[in-house]
């Protein structure tokens, strides 16, 4: 099967790292594909930059569509327009937020979750509600670092998270941690080392969700208000050089 996994902001290192995240679990047979939305804010943090990254990454899935992917993980945790790729898209499209907090319903009774910046939050907090999971969320909370900082050799990003992640399990006396950004999928392994808790990245668990689907035979519904859009309507994205 062909996954394309795309990073939503315009930052090539961070879809570097999420690229090799994603092949590490990928099975054999996998043929995994990164892609950037290229005139995207290079991080996305917040409801601006969100709106801001929508028709980059649109056209990023509209471009995956027509080269044959067979699924497609959103790696942002905000979940930027998912409901939209989705429509575009016919195989099955998964957010990393989505993904990575029903992984942890499955696997403990509670957990907390652990993202960037303070302004992060109650749009994580949000999609939770969304989602259904709430009543076993412990928490958001932060790390208070910004996105980038995660890319910088340095910044000490990675102990920040940790030392949240310890206060997330005496204070929360939560059983799993998700990790609330895509930028921080190469800290699974070393996190859940250090903190003795399920540490869970919702690029992987994204990435063996789509493989199980596409392996079910399963498509995106075509149901309701995810019915094929209508050939005659023009978008920004289509007239930017791919046809819906």
């Amino acid at each position: 099967m062909k996954l394309v996994v795309i990073n939503p902001n315009s930052t090539a290192s961070m879809t570097d790292k999420i690229l090799a995240s994603a092949r590490a679990v990928a099975a054999p047979g996998t043929d995994v594909e990164g892609r950037t939305a290229h005139g995207a804010p290079a991080s996305i943090e917040g409801h601006f930059d969100e709106v801001m990254s929508a028709a980059h990454l649109l056209r990023e899935v509209q471009q995956a569509q027509a080269e044959g992917a067979d699924a497609i993980v959103v790696a942002c945790f905000d979940d930027p327009a998912i409901g939209a790729c989705r429509e575009v898209a016919t195989g099955p499209v998964l957010g990393i937020c989505e993904a990575g907090i029903k992984a942890a319903s499955m696997i403990a009774t509670s957990f907390s979750i652990v993202t960037t910046l303070p302004r992060s939050v109650p749009v994580i907090e949000e999609l939770v509600r969304k989602y259904g999971l709430d009543h076993q969320c412990r928490r958001v909370r932060s790390a208070e670092i910004p996105v980038l900082a995660l890319e910088e050799p340095g910044s000490n990003a990675r102990q920040l998270v940790r030392a949240e992640i310890l206060r997330a399990i005496e204070e929360d006396r939560c059983e799993a941690v998700v990790l609330g950004c895509a930028g921080m999928s190469d800290l699974t392994e070393w996190l859940s080392h250090e903190t003795g808790i399920p540490v869970i990245d919702g690029v992987t668990v994204a990435t063996k969700f789509a493989e199980a689907l596409v392996g079910a035979g399963l498509l995106t519904s075509r149901s309701g208000p995810m019915r094929t859009r209508s050939k005659n309507k023009k978008s920004a994205i289509s007239i930017q050089g791919v046809s819906p």
